[in-house]
């Protein structure tokens, strides 16, 4: 597999595992008997907070392999 392969593998992986997270604070939000915006407001930010946390693992696994 080349490089290009592995970050797209990754990336994809990422972008799926936020959006199970998002979908969670959704659906647990809702439960809890907020509104579908206020629901919405948070599944945006988890999904923002998990590739944010995901960016950040990133930047220091770079940064002590290097």
């Amino acid at each position: 597999m080349s490089g290009l392969t592995v970050v797209l593998l990754v990336t994809t992986v990422v972008v799926i595992l936020a959006l199970l997270v998002a979908a969670g604070a959704a659906k647990l939000a809702r439960l809890d008997g907020a509104t579908y915006p206020a629901a919405l407001m948070r599944a945006v930010t988890a999904f923002a907070a998990v590739l944010t946390l995901a960016a950040a693992v990133t930047g220091a696994l770079a940064a002590v392999l290097n």
